[in-house]
């Protein structure tokens, strides 16, 4: 049994400058990196770091960026058996500035989208798959076709995004953990949720629509983690940020690999908090896990 990521997969250029330059200006870049990026892909790197079995579904470029980013993966451990090729690799350019803030410029073809027809092909894949986690910045086609053959094969169904209105109901009525950012909790909320009672107010309201369990992201607070019997503040991790680029991946990854290995709420979440505050200290979206360790299951600490 495996986990299933089903997500953007692209390539990922970070470039470090003392400041931006002014209009018309240049500045030297003091650090180039390039690897294998993406909201989908970043998520599974960070699975396969804390040694969960991971395929990934998704689509990259007929072109040599397509080339190197799938050697990359397979280099990760990530199954890539499922990933389509056609078009170009979307590019995604993060200009840090100064640490801990960035600026992201994407470039992501129409092509490099996921469809439906690409998920159902996959279907023999998700069918093998324990955990299916959906990134919902995906087209709303491709997802719910993935829910559905999770939900019909008893896999539990992870969601990461604030799903589009037409499909907010079947999604959340699929999804089993559902875990959203500042900006998706302000798009399910209808306004900003910029406090804890705020988004205690909204997890609860997801509650009620289907998940039993909801992390929801509090600007300069952590995440609050709801489930029916209980709640749990997760601070952020006091650690120098470098680059917040896939905090919430690794996040989501952390919850991922805790909670298919028994762990309770409480345990999943310092797993998920602790694989966050791991990737921000680094450049880019690639999180070093090697010092944590998945809980198993058991009683949650207080």
């Amino acid at each position: 049994m495996s986990v299933v990521v089903i997500g953007q997969i692209g390539r990922d250029l970070v470039l470090r400058a003392e400041g931006l330059p002014p209009d018309g200006g240049s500045t030297r870049a003091r650090t180039r990196w390039e690897s294998l990026g993406g909201k989908g892909a970043n998520q599974a790197v960070a699975l396969a770091g804390l040694g969960v079995p991971v395929a990934l579904v998704g689509v990259v470029g007929d072109d040599p960026a397509g080339d190197a980013v799938l050697r990359q993966a397979e280099r990760d451990g990530i199954d890539t058996s499922a990933v389509v090729r056609r078009g170009r690799t979307a590019l995604l350019l993060d200009i840090v500035a100064e640490p801990g803030s960035r600026r992201l410029f994407e470039d992501v073809p129409e092509e490099s989208l996921l469809t439906a027809a690409d998920v159902e092909r996959a279907a023999g894949l998700i069918a093998r798959a324990d955990t299916v986690s959906l990134q919902l910045q995906r087209p709303s086609a491709a997802v719910l076709v993935a829910a559905r053959t999770a939900r019909r094969r008893g896999a539990r169904v992870v969601a990461d995004g604030a799903p589009e209105p037409s499909a907010r109901e079947e999604l959340l009525g699929a999804v089993d953990v559902l875990r959203a950012d500042a900006e998706e909790a302000e798009l399910l909320a209808g306004e900003p949720v910029g406090s804890v009672p705020r988004a205690r107010e909204l997890g609860r309201r997801l509650l009620a629509e289907g998940p039993e369990l909801v992390a929801v992201a509090v600007p300069g607070e952590g995440d609050l983690l709801l489930w029916p019997e209980g709640s749990r503040l997760l601070p952020l991790a006091d650690v120098p940020v470098a680059d917040p680029t896939g905090a919430g991946d690794a996040f989501t990854a952390g919850l991922v690999a805790a909670l298919r290995a028994g762990a309770g709420p409480v345990a999943a979440g310092r797993l998920a908090s602790a694989a966050a505050g791991a990737v921000v200290q680094r450049l880019g979206g690639r999180p070093d896990l090697s010092s944590l360790t998945v809980p198993r299951g058991g009683t949650d600490p207080e």
